[in-house]
């Protein structure tokens, strides 16, 4: 039995040793340790042998086991890095290279039409003007001809800060002060 056992670990360092792929080493591997595999159908057997010899002999049939599943986890691991290094000398990417910046998030999308309606009215010869959102009595009623007792100036419709600067309500007050700047056409 002992013969058997020295056999079966040569042949099974030879099939580790001559594979030169995992897809081959496993095979070896289920040949000699599977269910079905030469060590296993050893062990099966073991019942024939006198009491006294089997402890021995499985313990002999056990240290064959984990040297050979130690042999084949050091070939199984040569054999991944040489399909590695031909996988990647056959690779045309350089994957070393650095990769592509992806741009973060996009501009929402009111501030995308925003800017494409900007973009036509500035294109057709129209300028865009911003004015203060804190506005003077004057640029927002008074330049306009809206009299002091008008709709608008009530306290539901217009928020004032003090008697004479309030929350702007509405672009009027802009063209009145784009009007004192610039000579016409605006």
């Amino acid at each position: 039995m002992r013969d058997q056992v020295a056999k079966i670990r040569e042949n099974a360092l030879q099939a580790s040793s001559n594979s030169s792929s995992v897809r081959q080493l496993n095979e070896a591997r289920v040949k000699y340790l599977g269910k079905k595999g030469e060590l296993t159908k050893l062990l099966r057997g073991m019942g024939k042998l006198p009491k006294e010899q089997r402890p021995v002999f499985g313990r002999l049939v056990n240290e064959v086991r984990d040297e050979l599943e130690q042999a084949w986890q050091k070939k199984e691991q040569e054999l991944f890095a040489r399909e590695e290094e031909k996988r990647l000398l056959a690779e045309s990417l350089d994957i070393t290279l650095p990769g592509r910046m992806v741009p973060r998030g996009t501009a929402h999308p009111l501030t995308q039409v925003i800017d494409e309606t900007k973009a036509i009215f500035t294109a057709m010869g129209y300028e865009i003007v911003e004015g203060p959102e804190i506005e003077w009595d004057y640029y927002n009623f008074e330049a306009l001809n809206i009299p002091p007792d008008h709709p608008a100036r009530d306290m539901q419709d217009t928020f004032f800060f003090t008697e004479k600067i309030l929350l702007r309500s509405q672009t009027s007050p802009v063209q009145i002060r784009v009007m004192e700047k610039q000579d016409p056409p605006v």
